[in-house]
């Protein structure tokens, strides 16, 4: 069946529709020196670690130089140190919480600049708001609010629709949505935060931060009745598996085989908090040697729980304080706030008998986002509006930086945008599987190296993500842009719907002013 966006794919539903990529922008990476790599094993990934940030690579996967990442250091990791910066970061808490207190208030993107200003032409600028609104009129989805900016500048910042069927709650520019997998980029950006303080490395074991991974095991087989064949692992699965879904893990959302059937009756995504889950994730093997295929996976949970671990701080607490309150990102949390609740859009689906769209039944074993919760989803928990993940995406425009706010280095975000699969290896790929053809996979995002490939027209070095109930974004640094789109829909389309994700690219690049 179709999925949410209208593609058919053999991948997740919230990543099937928005196939898409990245590389560096050649304007960009000019300045840097070209150090290219002689040899590299099988198992080793094409995201090299240098000595020295000037020192760079060149695979077939990526064709451009990238700086790869800051200089090695030694970090300052005593306790004290660490004690002080989780004082530190609650003081900055608190401080920002008194009344007066003005610091880091979010001023971007309160109005439209223009489409001239932003770099697009005004009769594409319509266009694209009157394909977004006759989307929702064809009902497609009951509600759209949709952003693009370029150059800093903000194109259009639209809505239409209703954001809940059953009381006839209008659409909003504030309205709240949850934007499921698109927690990931957020969680890989709290992780990258850490690496910068020298607190884990790319080739660290997961087992080095997670102890109880220690004894994983590796799936070989199994048969007809789902009786598995384990083994030992060749080796145990590193960081930068875990931050580009090659280390093996599963997830439960797709797949018959053991492995993902032990999810689902473990009920690895409904644990009581990320203790639970990364004891349950434990007891399951992996489905293949590190490194070796990509499957969409548990991994960026497990990445909350090292920041939780690493961090001293409870993970939403890490994300509140280092990162929506510096980001003036007031809307984005594990749940809606009471007060908040009227701003909160459901979920909607096609009803055939109806032939109309419906909305969707809570189901009991999905968080109703309503109260707070003890399971802080790295993978998929967060709640946001439209406005907010802006704010977030145009800090990854800037190379780490928003309105004076510095929340990574330029050398974490170019990492984090940068394909780290080993060659021959595609998103979505493995023995049996081709993968999406001239994409790789980044630190929690999915990177367009070769667009031609991809059948894009974005620009070599798009990087993208997108969540279950079909919110979309992607970065594209070669036109210094970004695109976020915020529905809820999930489950049965309108026959004959549009897909709404190319025909938004394909007139936001037919509108370019080059």
């Amino acid at each position: 069946m179709p999925n949410a966006c209208g593609d058919q794919q053999m991948i997740p539903a919230d990543i099937a529709c928005n196939l898409q990529a990245n590389i560096q922008n050649p304007n960009k990476t000019a300045k840097f020196n070209a150090w290219k790599q002689t040899s590299q094993p099988r198992h080793a990934s094409n995201w090299c670690i240098p000595s020295h940030p000037r020192q760079l690579l060149y695979t077939k996967h990526n064709p451009l130089p990238y700086a790869a990442r800051l200089p090695q250091r030694q970090p300052m990791r005593s306790k004290m140190n660490h004690s002080l910066r989780i004082l530190l970061g609650a003081l900055l808490a608190f401080s920002l919480a008194l009344p007066g207190w003005t610091v880091w208030a979010a001023t971007w993107p309160e109005s439209e600049d223009g489409a001239a200003s932003a770099g697009f032409t005004e009769e594409g600028m319509e266009e694209l708001d009157a394909a977004m609104r006759r989307i929702v009129a064809d009902q497609d989805v009951a509600g759209m609010v949709w952003l693009l900016a370029r150059n800093g500048k903000v194109a259009t910042f639209d809505h239409a629709g209703i954001a809940r069927i059953d009381d006839d709650a209008p659409m909003t520019r504030d309205s709240l949505f949850r934007i499921y997998s698109m927690t990931k980029p957020v969680t890989g950006v709290a992780l990258m935060m850490l690496h910068e303080e020298g607190l884990w490395e790319f080739d660290d074991p997961v087992s080095k931060h997670v102890p109880e991974f220690a004894d994983l095991k590796l799936m070989v087989s199994y048969d007809d009745e789902g009786n598995a064949e384990l083994a030992e692992p060749s080796r145990h699965p590193n960081m930068r598996e875990l931050l580009n879904h090659s280390a093996g893990f599963g997830y439960g959302l797709s797949g018959q085989d053991p492995v993902n059937n032990a999810f689902r009756d473990s009920r690895v995504l409904a644990s009581s908090d990320l203790d639970q889950l990364i004891d349950r994730v434990a007891e399951i093997p992996i489905l293949f040697e590190p490194g070796e295929e990509w499957y969409y996976s548990v991994a960026v949970d497990i990445q909350g729980y090292i920041v939780q671990k690493l961090s001293g701080m409870r993970f939403g607490e890490f994300l509140e304080q280092r990162m929506f309150l510096p980001l003036g990102m007031n809307d984005t949390r594990f749940y809606v706030q009471e007060q908040d609740r009227p701003r909160f859009a459901e979920v909607h689906n096609w009803d055939a008998e109806r032939g109309a769209l419906v909305q969707s039944p809570h189901r009991a074993d999905r968080p109703s986002y309503l109260d707070p919760t003890r399971l802080e989803s790295g993978g998929g928990g967060l709640v946001s509006s439209t406005h907010d993940y802006a704010r977030f995406l145009q800090m990854l425009v800037n190379e780490g930086e928003l309105e004076g706010v510095r929340i990574l280095t330029p050398e974490s975000v170019r990492i984090m945008r940068t394909n780290s699969l080993r060659d021959e290896l595609l998103m979505a790929g493995g023995p049996d599987r081709p993968g999406v053809p001239g994409t790789g996979f980044g630190v929690d995002f999915a990177v367009i190296f070769d667009p031609a490939a991809a059948n894009s027209p974005q620009g070599a070095g798009t990087y993208y993500w997108s969540g279950a109930a079909g919110t979309w974004f992607w970065i594209d640094p070669v036109y210094d842009m970004f695109w976020v789109g915020m529905i809820q829909a999930q489950g049965a389309r309108r026959p004959g719907a549009a897909n709404m994700r190319n025909v938004a690219r394909d007139i936001i690049y037919d509108s370019l002013i080059r």
